[in-house]
């Protein structure tokens, strides 16, 4: 996002257009002031444009962005405001709806290994070919920060490109670490680089790439839209049965840094609402999950909550109850007028005034009766109501 700003930025300097970049990290709503009221002055005097870069616009809360409303809406500024978190939830709606939204996606795995390979060869480390890795496929040149020549394997440069999820910088820092750690170890390695010739020199294998990273990088926010992404496919996929799916999302999020409490949370409301009277244990087993992750906590609570997540993927499914209080909810917005009256017969009464207005008069207490009791306990005017039927829309 940076990087795209200096090139707006070198690209309207050509047409004699400012450039001010602020950072929401450290800049103030007087900050903006200041540079709106250049920007106006620009404008006025000189007919000259301004470009406004924000660069983590969402740590602007929606008062601060609201400062930027009229001035964007009249063409003071142009503005630029670039975000890791989703607008959507980050950014104020008045002043979203008058921006265009960019999305950038991840890199992918070619477009990575097109970047590593310019870094390798601007740090004069020479690429070993997949196929023949003490062979003649050599590229870049000698390395000059070594006394003996560096030397990459072409695996090790694929499954970096892998290993860092999309992000140019993770790649580029775990080659450099990479390198950096080989350089200190200063152990070489015999090669057969030419033919009938062989030199000594110092070898990355995948295997330091790896040692480098040490685990593939988790793209995961705890407050950002990946969380509720993550969270929204381990309830769909426990909803959908597929156990195997529902422990892959569960430790996206715990490898992540999720708060196990979370999860352990949105378990219990998953037990009544997509399981409900299909398995009553099922809650009980999401409550026991949660006291066995508040007790004792990360990592040992890891097993608890993969437990919980296999037992709701292979447990029955059932809505019964979710939907018939949904029907309940929408019973009671849809009303008109007042809402009806608690029938008399099922007041309680505990003064004698209240006798004498006729609560609790002719109610039928069931334990006295062998059989059935027939007896009205919805108002008069929902009489026959069954909240379990599927209501027409």
């Amino acid at each position: 996002q940076t990087t795209l700003a200096h090139i707006i930025a070198n690209s309207s300097k050509k047409n004699g257009t400012r450039f001010v970049t602020l950072s929401a990290t450290s800049a103030k709503t007087n900050d903006v002031r200041d540079v709106i009221s250049q920007a106006q002055n620009e404008k006025r005097l000189f007919k000259r444009k301004t470009i406004l870069f924000i660069d983590e616009i969402h740590r602007f809360n929606k008062s601060q962005q609201d400062t930027f409303l009229p001035h964007v809406e009249c063409g003071t500024v142009t503005l630029i405001g670039a975000t890791t978190e989703n607008p959507s939830f980050q950014v104020n709606a008045a002043l979203l709806s008058r921006c265009r939204v960019i999305v950038l996606e991840k890199l992918s795995v070619e477009a990575m290994e097109a970047i590593l390979m310019r870094a390798v060869r601007s740090l004069g480390v020479q690429v070993l070919g997949q196929d023949n890795q003490h062979g003649s496929s050599v590229t870049g040149r000698s390395s000059e920060s070594s006394e003996f020549p560096v030397y990459i394997e072409e695996k090790a440069l694929h499954t970096l490109a892998y290993l860092c999820d999309g992000d140019a910088r993770t790649g580029l820092n775990g080659l450099q670490l990479a390198v950096q750690a080989r350089l200190a170890v200063g152990k070489t390695t015999p090669l057969d680089i030419t033919k009938g010739g062989s030199a000594d020199g110092i070898v990355i294998t995948e295997e330091h790439v790896k040692e480098g990273l040490q685990r593939s990088h988790i793209l995961y926010d705890r407050a950002g839209e990946e969380h509720y992404n993550c969270i929204s496919a381990l309830h769909k996929s426990m909803r959908g049965s597929d156990e195997n799916a529902s422990l892959y999302w569960l430790a996206r999020m715990l490898e992540g840094g999720e708060d196990p409490l979370y999860v352990a949370r949105r378990l219990v409301r998953f037990a009544s609402e997509d399981i409900g009277l299909a398995d009553p244990l099922a809650l009980t087993q999401a409550v026991a999950a949660y006291q066995g992750c508040h007790f004792i906590g990360m990592p040992e609570c890891e097993v608890i909550l993969a437990q919980c997540v296999v037992y709701f993927a292979r447990a029955p499914k059932s809505i019964e109850v979710y939907r018939a209080y949904s029907n309940v909810k929408e019973c009671l917005r849809m009303h008109t007028g007042p809402l009806p009256p608690v029938p008399l017969h099922l007041r309680n009464a505990p003064t004698r005034l209240m006798k004498n207005l006729g609560y609790g008069k002719g109610y039928k207490y069931n334990p006295m009766y062998k059989e059935p009791v027939e007896q009205d306990y919805l108002p008069e005017e929902l009489k026959g109501t069954d909240f379990f039927k599927e209501r027409k829309t």
